[in-house]
This record gives structure tokens, C-alpha cells and sequence, in this order.
């Protein structure tokens, strides 16, 4: 990481200050030069980093900028390496970085003489860098000196009464990182440098200013070099990263504000060092205060070692995570205070104010260390609660309790058994404040509670949508077959009285879940709009199928008679006008089924359908009359919206144009079985032909009116082919062809002739024997007239194809004569 990358020529590190503590203006000079600082306008940053001697601060350097600083050669022992202050420029990094590597605080080699300059070396950093790495022992956190903390507390002092501060990052570098998570270093690390903050002394123009309106901390953990180097690069690269774009807006130096030009950093830093080595508010603290600091230090550290490791708090540790623990808030204040008694026994003789400050850290640090015991038994705790009101209120609905008060009921319950446990569990040490995990369960409550509402709402919306589906389905397509004018009046009807019943019984339904009239309101517009919408449904249905319903609609018209017989296609039916009237009731199914009509609109659909595709008579003139243009020559019809057309005029056009030619078919047919019933009930000849004959055989028709015996020939012909035609179904016979029906005739007509002789001679047989018998009595008479009826019947009713059951008849009416 040490090489030199793209980003320009590799600059080797320069003393600038010495361990004298005179600032080299000539050195910082050559550096400035050599790097090309001047060039860099204000794009540029500055970084430092101070902490305790042998820490590893050049290490770290010259691994994360690829700087070249003296290290320490652990080998050798654990001397100081870095005298004074040293600049460098961070390779493969940008923007432009100036590194400057202080010395170690806290150094044998000064002795107690260091303060003075560690402070002003740790002020200076702060004046001029814009991150200011803070370099610390894991084990030392906690600490007063070895954590800086006073070292801190002078320079924030002094920083704002000599200079105008600017917003500076403090990054936190946690070296050789121990088992304690991050986190709670971080909020240690933090919570201490807010406490130095707090209790620096500030001038009048910063009174109630904040620690974030001039520092920006942020904290990261590094392993050890020594034992585990391989993952100490790995984190160190991860964190060269974030020097990268240091200066953007989401930078570690994302703050320019009063950030002077690269030309002029030279001779500010000079200055400001000028500066601070003439204060002289710099002093170190008195001898008492230093050793009562450093012994209550190490007192508190034993405690805190040997409450860490106590078997009565392991066991109360390792229950806590097993499960809920019963008095566990007495439990822990009673170890808290057996190790706060014999830190007071120890440290009872050094001084008090800064006994009572080690004090309260060392207690600050049990609670911390258990406070996640503590979390974990308050987790058991919620978890247990949200379980059971979970149950508690499933129960409750099961047994028929209405939502509402049934959960009001079960969500009090729960909380007061909540703070039952939290009083249980509570160190008196501290005042835990309970009320965010509180909130957090009455938010879980509120959570499952309206979970289940919206399961419940949702269950009861979709039984009356499905209700309302049910009602509404069947009888808007048996509505929309029928095709009258009315059928939408009908759909409407329907369709506001079941929704209405609907809405009247879902809102009961409601009332037990206390819904504010807004969301009632909507679940209600929902309710009406999945109805409207399953009419709207059913009538796409029905549009997708018109050309099935109205070939349908046309076949019935057309094949059966208003009383629903089928029709018989004889001369007197009038075809045309029995299709015209076929094709009007599909025209007007199409003309319902074209566009949805719930809202009591009217529309001149069926109008221009009618004018538009009926051909012939007074409805093509009343075009012109009522449409200046086609109708039908548009994509959405007058007075009705697209969302409610169902069928355009074009595709009722082609529709149409479908329609007529896959019902030329009946309509031939039934031309064509009309004609075949024509010629087969018409013998006549045609009237000319009867005319010519009238003309041609006048002179024929004079000679058998003057020779009366053809007359009476005629006459003979006349009632025997009259006979024959009544005995005989002559149509019949001709219908399977001339040749068949000759030829049955001519092989039937001489026994037909013979029976009818025989039936004649019978009669005057019959009317001779009954003058004989009428002179016998009444008896006889009635006798006599009840034959000739049966005669009479045998003579007109008897079928041609059974001439020998005629025969039959006729002999018996013989044999009783």
C-alpha cells in the first residue's frame, strides 16, 4: 500500500515541527513545493492523528496513505519514533491529502513536561486538519489520561476562545479491538467526548452552541497489527476508502466551510502555531488530581474485571437469555451494589470529586455491561405479552366477541401485564426508561390488531361480494338474452336493489369493528363498484357472444310462429316480412348488448342500427333526416362514454355484415320449401294455358252442348274421377315423381272402380229393401238408416292403400243386409 500510485509524483515525509517545538517555515515550504500543494486551489484535505506513544500511529499511516513515516521497531522496545510533527502526501489518493503524523502523547522521553506540548500539538491538528484521527488503545477506553480526555477537554477550551472554529471530523481509531461489539465503543466513545463538550467552559458567543455545530465524531475498529495482520490490511483497506472524495458532499470532509486556498496553508499553519505557542492557559493538572485520577481508575477496572467474571451474575446472564427471569431487577441491584461497596472501601482516602466521578463510571459501566441481559429479559417479556394477547383475542373472536371492545379489551390487558414485568425487572440503580419499548409493544398490539381487523374486513367483503356475484350473474345474462328495449331498465332495477340490500346488511356487519366513517365509506364505494362492475363483467360476456345470440335470436323468429309453433312454410306466410321482423330482433339484442346503460343515459343506439343496417323502406330516408353522416362510421357512439362501450359502431357494422351472410341460408330455405309447398298444392294449369284451351276448343265445348249423352258422359267421367280422388291421396303419389304416381295409380284404379260399382249397386239395393221394411215398423227403419250412414262412410273415408279393408266393410254391410 506503500507504493506510489497514479495520482502523482510519490513526496517523502518532512519534519516540519521539532522536537524543540519550533515550526520549520522553510521545511513546510519545500514540502508544499514538492507536492504541488499551491496548485490545488480548495481542492484539498488535511488529516492528522495524535494519540499515546507506541500506538501504532505511523503504522497505521503509512498503511492507509501509503506514506513513507518512521515506524516503531517493536524488536528494539517501545521508544519514541516520532519527534515533533511530520507532513506527508498520501499517495493514490484524492483529492490532494496532507498527512501529518504528531507524537505520542503521554511519553517517558519528555516526561511530565509533555502536556504542554501534546496539547498544543493536538490543538494545532484541530486548527488546520479537516479529519483529525484520534489514535486509542481498545482496553483504554474508559480511561482519563491514556483516553486523552482531558487533553480533549483543554484543547476545545482553547480552540474557541483563539480561533473561529470550523466543522472538523473526529474519527475515533479503536486499535487491537477486543469481543465488545462496535457499538457500544462507539456509545462509550461518544457519550465521553459529549461529556467533555458539556463541562468546557465557553465563551459568551458559543454559550449554547452544540458539540455537532463543530465536530463531526464518527468511531471505527481496527484488529491487531501484531496478532492478526492479515486482517488488520483488510480493515485498513476498507477504511482507505473512505478518504477517497473525502471532500464531497458525502465525505469524511464534506464541511468546507472557511477552508483557506492551498497557497496561502502554508503560512496559516505558521501562524496559527505562533499562536497557540503564546497562550499560556496551557498548564497541567495538579499532582493530587493526576494520581487520584490514575488509582480510582485502576479501582474501577478491578470491579468491573471481577464483576464481569462474578458466578452470580453469569447465572443471572445465562437465565436472562434462556427465558424470562423473575425478580431480576433485585437480583442485579444487589451484585451492583456489593462491587459499588468495595470500590468505596478502596477509594474512600484519594480525592473526592474525582473519586465520585470514578464512581459513577464504574457503575455506568456494570449497567452498561449488563444492559444487555437486561434488553434480552425485556424481549422475553414482550414477546410473552404479544403472545398471549395474540391468543387472548383469537379466543375471544372465536367464542363470537364483537372486534372492537374484544381487542380494546385484550390490548389493556397486555400492557398492564407488561408494566408488572418491566417494575420486575428494573435496576434501582438506574432509571431505564421504559416508555420507547412500551411504545414498541402497544405498536406490535395496534400491528396484529389491525392485521387481524384487515384479515376479518377482507373475509367480509369478499362473502358479500361474492353474495352480490351470485345475485346478479345469472339474472343480467338472462336479462340481456331476451334483447328487448327494457332489458337495461330491468338491469338497473336489479341491480340497485340487491346492492342496496348489500350495503344495508355489510354495514351492519361493520359496526362491530367501530371503523371511522371515511374507511366505512370506502369499503361501501368498493362494495357498489364490484357490483357495478360484475353487471359490467357479465355484459362484456354477453358482447363477446352476440353473434352467437343474435344468429339465435334470428333462427327463432324466423322458424316459429308468435305462439312458438314451428312455422309451415305454405303461400300464405310472408317470408320478407317474417325476416325483416327476424332481423330487426337480432339488430336490437345487438343494440342492447352494445354499451353498458347503468346510468339512466339515454342513447340513439338502437336508432342508428336500425336506420343505419335495416334495408329498404322509410327507415333509409329517415337517415338523412335524423344523421347528417353513417353512424356507424366511429369508433365510439353519441352519448356514451368508451369505458361503457361494449361494441363500437364499426364492429357492429362488421358484426352485421357476418350475421346477414351466415343467415342467407334459413332465409333460402325457407324461399325454397315455400315454392316446393306451392307446386305441390296447385294441379291447375297455368290461366293462359286454360285461356288458349277455352279459345282453341270452343267449337268442341258447342258440339257436347247440343248432344246431351256426352254431357251425361261427362258428367259419369266427372263423379267417378271425383270418387276416385276422394279414395285416393293423388298429392302423395306425384310427390316422389309423375312416373311413380301414374303408375301407382293405373295398378290401383280398376279395383278402386270395381268397389265403387259395387258400392252404388249396393245403395240401390239397400233403398229398395228399405220401402219393403218401412211398412214392417220404425225398428226397421232406423235399421235401414244406420246402413246407409255406414255406407256412406265406407264410401268417403276409406284409405286407397286398403282397398281390401273397403272390401271387407262392404261385405259385411252384404252379409247384414
Amino acid at each position: 500500500m506503500a507504493a506510489a500510485t497514479a495520482n502523482g509524483p510519490e513526496c517523502p515525509a518532512t519534519q516540519v515541527v521539532g522536537a524543540d517545538g519550533e515550526m520549520d517555515g522553510a521545511a513546510m515550504e519545500r514540502f508544499a513545493a514538492a507536492a504541488g500543494l499551491a496548485s490545488r486551489g480548495l481542492s484539498y484535505a488535511v488529516v492528522s492523528i495524535f494519540g499515546p506513544q507506541g500506538s501504532g500511529k505511523s503504522t497505521l499511516l503509512n498503511r492507509l496513505f501509503g506514506t513513507s513515516f518512521t515506524e516503531m521497531d517493536a524488536l528494539k522496545g517501545r521508544n519514541q519514533t516520532t519527534k515533533g510533527m511530520w507532513v506527508a502526501k498520501a499517495v493514490g489518493i484524492e483529492p490532494f491529502t496532507v498527512v501529518m503524523d504528531l507524537e505520542g502523547t503521554d511519553g517517558r522521553e519528555r516526561g511530565e513536561d509533555d502536556t504542554a506540548f501534546e496539547k498544543q500539538s493536538a490543538l494545532f491538528a484541530l486548527a488546520v486538519s479537516d479529519i483529525v484521527m484520534i489514535n486509542l488503545w481498545c482496553h483504554d477506553i474508559g480511561r482519563e489520561q491514556a483516553a486523552n480526555r482531558p487533553l480533549l477537554k483543554t484543547i476545545f477550551e482553547v480552540l474557541m476562545r483563539l480561533f473561529n472554529p470550523r466543522k472538523t471530523t473526529l474519527l475515533l481509531v479503536i486499535r487491537d479491538k477486543t469481543k465488545t461489539p462496535v457499538e457500544y465503543l462507539a456509545q462509550a466513545l461518544t457519550e465521553d467526548i459529549q461529556k467533555i463538550w458539556d463541562s468546557v467552559p465557553k465563551p459568551e458567543v458559543f454559550k449554547e452552541a452544540a458539540l455537532s455545530d463543530f465536530f463531526n465524531v464518527d468511531v471505527t475498529a481496527l484488529s491487531s497489527y501484531e496478532e492478526k495482520e492479515e486482517l488488520f490490511k483488510e480493515q485498513v483497506g476498507k477504511l482507505r476508502h473512505r478518504f477517497i472524495n473525502s471532500i464531497s458532499p458525502s465525505g469524511l470532509a464534506a464541511d468546507r466551510t472557511g477552508v483557506i486556498p492551498a497557497s496561502a496553508f502554508c503560512i496559516s499553519a505558521m501562524q496559527i502555531w505562533k499562536v497557540i505557542q503564546e497562550n499560556k492557559d496551557l498548564n497541567l493538572p495538579a499532582h493530587k488530581v493526576m494520581v487520584a485520577t490514575v488509582r480510582c481508575e485502576e479501582i474501577a477496572d478491578e470491579r468491573l474485571r471481577s464483576f464481569m467474571s462474578d458466578e452470580g451474575w453469569l447465572e443471572l446472564e445465562a437465565a436472562a437469555k434462556s427465558g424470562p427471569v423473575t425478580g431480576f431487577g433485585m437480583k442485579l441491584s444487589a451484585i451492583v451494589d456489593s462491587y459499588l461497596s468495595e470500590y468505596d472501601m478502596e477509594a474512600m482516602y484519594f480525592d473526592e470529586s474525582v473519586r465520585t466521578v470514578k464512581r459513577q463510571q464504574l457503575e455506568s459501566d456494570i449497567l452498561h455491561h449488563a444492559y444487555p441481559a437486561f434488553e434480552t429479559v425485556v424481549k422475553h417479556l414482550h414477546c410473552t405479552v404479544l403472545d398471549k394477547f395474540k391468543s387472548d383475542l383469537e379466543q375471544s373472536l372465536r367464542t363470537g366477541g364483537r372486534f372492537a371492545a374484544t381487542a380494546c379489551y385484550c390490548a389493556q390487558s397486555s400492557l398492564v401485564e407488561f408494566d408488572v414485568g418491566w417494575r420486575d425487572a428494573v435496576v434501582k440503580h438506574v432509571d431505564w426508561d421504559g416508555t420507547s419499548i412500551r411504545n414498541k409493544l402497544q405498536q406490535h398490539v395496534e400491528v396484529h390488531t389491525e392485521s387481524v381487523r384487515s384479515a376479518k374486513l377482507d373475509e367480509l367483503k369478499a362473502t358479500y361480494e361474492k353474495k352480490l356475484s351470485d345475485a346478479l350473474s345469472g339474472p343480467v345474462q338472462s336479462i340481456l338474452e331476451t334483447g328487448n328495449l327494457n332489458s337495461w331498465a330491468s338491469i338497473r332495477r336489479l341491480y340497485r336493489r340487491e346492492t342496496e340490500n348489500a350495503i344495508l346488511r355489510f354495514l351492519n356487519s361493520l359496526s362491530e369493528y367501530e371503523l371511522d366513517q371515511t374507511a366505512s365509506a370506502q369499503m361501501v364505494l368498493e362494495l357498489r363498484e364490484h357490483a357495478r362492475c360484475t353487471v359490467e363483467k357479465k355484459a362484456r360476456e354477453e358482447a363477446g357472444n352476440v353473434l352467437m345470440r343474435m344468429k339465435e335470436r334470428f333462427s327463432t323468429v324466423l322458424s316459429r310462429d308468435k305462439d312458438s309453433m314451428p312455422r309451415t312454410w305454405t303461400a300464405n306466410e310472408d317470408i320478407r316480412s317474417i325476416t325483416r321482423e327476424a332481423r330487426l330482433a337480432a339488430l336490437r339484442l345487438m343494440s342492447v348488448i352494445a354499451a353498458v346503460r347503468l346510468d339512466e343515459k339515454q342513447d340513439k343506439i338502437d336508432r342508428a342500427l336500425t336506420i343505419s343496417l335495416l334495408d329498404g323502406g322509410p327507415l333509409s330516408q329517415k337517415r338523412s333526416i335524423e344523421f347528417t353522416s353513417d353512424p356507424l362510421a366511429s369508433s365510439t357512439w353519441q352519448e356514451v362514454s368508451p369505458k361503457d362501450t361494449l361494441i363500437t359502431p364499426v364492429q357492429c357494422k362488421s358484426i352485421w355484415r357476418q350475421f346477414k351472410a351466415e343467415t342467407e341460408y334459413p332465409v333460402a330455405q325457407a324461399i325454397s320449401m315455400q315454392e316446393a309447398h306451392r307446386r305441390s298444392s296447385n294441379w291447375l294449369p297455368p290461366a293462359w294455358t286454360i285461356l288458349l284451351l277455352a279459345i282453341l276448343g270452343f267449337n268442341e265445348f258447342v258440339f257436347f252442348l247440343r248432344n246431351p249423352v256426352y254431357i251425361l258422359g261427362l258428367f259419369l267421367a266427372f263423379v267417378l274421377s271425383y270418387a276416385v280422388w276422394l279414395q285416393y291421396d293423388i298429392t302423395a303419389y306425384f310427390r316422389n315423381g309423375n312416373v311413380s304416381g301414374l303408375l301407382t295409380i293405373s295398378s290401383s284404379l280398376l279395383p278402386t272402380i270395381m268397389e265403387i260399382v259395387t258400392a252404388i249397386v249396393n245403395m240401390t239395393h239397400n233403398k229398395k229393401h228399405s220401402s219393403h221394411m218401412s211398412r214392417a215398423g220404425p225398428h226397421h227403419a232406423q235399421s235401414f238408416s244406420n246402413q246407409t250412414r255406414k255406407h256412406a262412410q265406407v264410401h268417403y273415408h276409406a284409405s286407397p292403400d286398403s282397398a281390401s279393408s273397403s272390401s271387407s266393410v262392404d261385405s259385411n254391410s252384404d252379409n247384414e243386409s
